[in-house]
């Protein structure tokens, strides 16, 4: 508009950024000051694209046709029974994750299991918060904008994320929305290539070969195409399937291509782009699960992004499309999120299908009779595949046969996870006897090559599906040698890799969660179950107290999760003993961890202490532990952030008529004056708690007259802490001459 506008504009930015330090706000700021100049330029030609003559404009429009062909449908996985796989418009039935920016990735590759155990690190309320506060939000038009972290234009971009997180989708949205004009239109041209199909060419190729075999129609036009590489945007999907490694680490001495013509592997022509010694300028998007960073070169990216799945909204969007009844995926969307330990799976836009596939005949009634609804991650499994079974085809094979499929698809998942393969040609399957057919398609997903359709390969639905058939072959078809063996590998690993497995394993022992599977395949063996009951039973507790830090206790909070797969109620009392003592103070506790940690308490008599400082524990986690409280002697909630309405929760533990509570610690939890009636009328219901910390909360001189009460009409109280509160002088005295033979009060 005018120098006056933009200056106005510059103030109330920075204005907003000292109030509001989020790094997406530092990052329009920073780009105005290091690319202002060439913003307005940028935009109009992200929104119009470049001049072309009519002979290379002709060649885009029929290339962005080739493309919108490629990538402008979704197909939902086959379902059982059906020919194909229901095809739809992407724009229809797209629902965007969240992607946040990623400096760190090398530090998270390791630490987490690629399927369930990262869901628990992006709990719903945690990422919320620091969206709002922490991380760069990037949507997918601003993949190859202003970079605050790198603090340049990105030309080499990293997106990473689990497997099932929506990578490939967004990728596959990302080019119909180029092919359609509605972002990016400064790439003239783009390449999309997936490294799956690549692993098919094991011959030395040159840039210009590769695209002529993908994009045929180009092969007149390439060397014009080629000729201004900023026009251009490479992207390769899916590096953690390349069978080459992509040698980009400092010192690794490999030649590099210079020219399109070069004719080098393929990794090496990626590599190349990447490192800009072929077509300087051009731009190239990468996608990979996290566990393939670790052995790349970050300086090379200019931006890593993390795909971190769904939150609620956009779960709540994916029930209602796929069950399209509003009240039906109202129903079952709730149960969900009550369950938390199914809700945390949905994250993931692929355990969002899964479930809703295990749902379905839970929630839509046959005959007047759902099925029971599955509380635990092996029911919910144990749920979906029955329903493949009941529902795949017309023609079921008998019982035998059914069991004999399953095994040798069990046998084929069990060789994939203990040799990390999760992709299968058709020897793989030659080899464990395992015969394609519509039955198997609830499983295995057949993956056609690009280049040649008579080239496929298989793998499973989701790697989760594959640990579950790892786990029920051995229930299946019990081998001493290959059940020990697995065993082993499962105890000494450390770095969570059978983790899932492990979980399928124990949760598969439980006669009631085992049983709908069984009344299509037959009996599990006895035997493993009797083993895995016996692996259960032999960890030792004062073992599991490990003091190291955090490792321990979250060593800890994993056994706990097996306890809660195997429903084991008195195999559980009988590992914790009579009086348990629990601390994991300083370990992130999500609302699922709650869930299982209360499953654990209310298989235990009684608990002689449990410490949950500092623990990031909120309403929600809390109310999940409340009915297990008034087993508890000592009780410390120090430093979490649960304010006023957990009162209510904390109330209810000590008016039960069974209450043990003797020590309550809520120092530095949020409590301010309206807490304080509550729980002087609760107390006044108690004879049992003796020490009371309230230090270091928000308690002023309104609430006064209820402290007063408190102390007053609180029967078992020896000790109470009010120090660091707002409480004025005269106050503090008021209250402190309360004390007593018997009552210490301390400031």
């Amino acid at each position: 508009m005018n120098q006056a506008a933009g200056l106005g504009l510059w103030e109330c930015l920075f204005a907003l950024q000292s109030r509001w330090a989020h790094p997406n706000l530092h990052g329009m700021l920073e780009e105005i000051i290091q690319n202002g100049q060439n913003l307005l330029e940028e935009n109009l030609l992200n929104e119009n694209g470049h001049t072309l003559d009519a002979e290379l404009k002709a060649c885009q429009v029929e290339h962005k046709a080739k493309l919108c062909d490629l990538v402008g449908m979704m197909k939902e996985n086959k379902t059982p029974g059906k020919s194909e796989g229901q095809m739809f418009p992407i724009s229809n039935r797209y629902v965007e994750p969240k992607v946040i920016s990623d400096r760190h990735f090398k530090k998270q590759t390791h630490q987490e299991h690629e399927a369930l155990a990262a869901a628990g690190e992006l709990n719903e309320y945690r990422l919320q918060r620091r969206l709002k506060s922490e991380l760069e939000r990037i949507a997918p038009d601003r993949l190859f904008r202003w970079c605050f972290r790198s603090r340049r234009l990105p030309l080499s971009v990293m997106v990473s994320g689990v497997a099932g997180v929506g990578k490939t989708t967004l990728v596959q949205k990302f080019i119909f929305d180029w092919a359609t004009g509605k972002h990016y239109q400064k790439f003239a041209f783009v390449f999309f290539f997936k490294f799956r199909d690549l692993n098919t060419i094991t011959e030395k190729r040159s840039l210009e070969s590769l695209i002529c075999q993908t994009y045929p129609h180009l092969q007149d036009k390439l060397p014009r195409v080629l000729e201004d590489p900023k026009k251009l945007l490479f992207i390769f999907d899916g590096l953690d399937e390349s069978k080459t490694d992509l040698k980009l680490r400092r010192g690794e001495a490999h030649e590099l291509c210079m020219n399109p013509g070069d004719v080098k592997p393929v990794t090496v022509i990626v590599a190349s782009l990447l490192k800009q010694t072929l077509l300087e300028g051009c731009s190239v998007l990468l996608t990979s699960r996290p566990s393939k960073l670790i052995s790349l070169e970050a300086g090379v990216f200019h931006r890593v992004a993390s795909i971190v799945g769904f939150l609620s909204k956009e779960r709540e969007r994916y029930f209602s499309m796929f069950f399209g009844d509003e009240r039906v995926s109202r129903e079952a969307f709730a149960y969900v999120r009550d369950s938390q330990v199914l809700y945390t799976l949905c994250y993931n836009p692929s355990y969002c299908w899964i479930t809703c596939m295990a749902l379905k005949p839970c929630f839509i009634a046959r005959a007047g009779r759902p099925q029971p609804t599955p509380k635990t991650v092996t029911q919910l499994f144990v749920s979906y595949v029955t329903h493949i079974m009941a529902n795949h085809t017309q023609e079921r094979p008998e019982p035998q046969g059914m069991r004999d499929t399953l095994i040798s698809v069990g046998w084929l998942a069990e060789y994939g996870i203990t040799n990390h393969i999760l992709v299968f040609d058709l020897k793989y399957l030659q080899d464990f006897n395992v015969e394609f057919s519509p039955f198997l398609t609830g499983f295995l997903v057949e993956n056609p090559q690009t280049n040649d359709s008579s080239q496929v390969t298989y793998s499973f639905l989701h790697l989760t599906i594959q640990e579950f058939f790892a786990a029920l072959v051995h229930y299946l078809d019990y081998k001493e040698d290959k059940f020990r063996d697995t065993m082993a590998k499962a105890r000494s690993c450390k770095e969570g890799d059978y983790e899932i497995f492990s979980r399928f394993l124990a949760g598969l022992s439980h006669p009631a969660t085992k049983m709908p599977l069984e009344k299509y395949v037959g009996k599990f063996s006895a035997e493993v179950s009797r083993k895995v009951i016996g692996w259960l039973s032999e960890m030792t507790y004062e073992e599991l107290q490990s003091p190291e830090e955090p490792e321990g206790k979250r060593r800890l909070m994993n056994v706990f999760n097996l306890f809660f797969e195997s429903q084991n109620s008195q195999l559980v009392h009988d590992v914790m003993g009579k009086a348990a003592h629990m601390d994991f103070s300083d370990l992130y506790l999500m609302p699922v961890d709650c869930t299982v940690l209360a499953y654990v308490l209310s298989c235990c008599e009684e608990i002689q202490c449990l410490t949950l400082d500092s623990c990031f524990i909120q309403n929600e986690g809390l109310e999940r532990l409340r009915p297990e409280l008034h087993k508890v002697r000592e009780l410390s909630l120090l430093e979490n952030d649960l304010k006023d309405p957990t009162m209510k929760d904390i109330c209810k533990a000590l008016k039960h008529q069974n209450c043990r509570l003797e020590a309550l610690s809520l120092q530095g939890t949020g409590l301010s004056d309206e807490s304080c009636g509550r729980l002087c009328s609760a107390l006044s219901q108690n004879s049992t708690l003796r020490h009371l910390n309230l230090s270091a909360n928000i308690f002023t001189d309104r609430c006064a007259e209820d402290m007063h009460l408190l102390i007053l009409t609180s029967p078992s109280l020896t000790e109470i802490r009010l120090g660091l509160n707002d409480f004025s002088p005269e106050v503090e005295k008021q209250l402190k001459s309360l004390q007593r033979d018997g009552l210490d009060i301390h400031f």
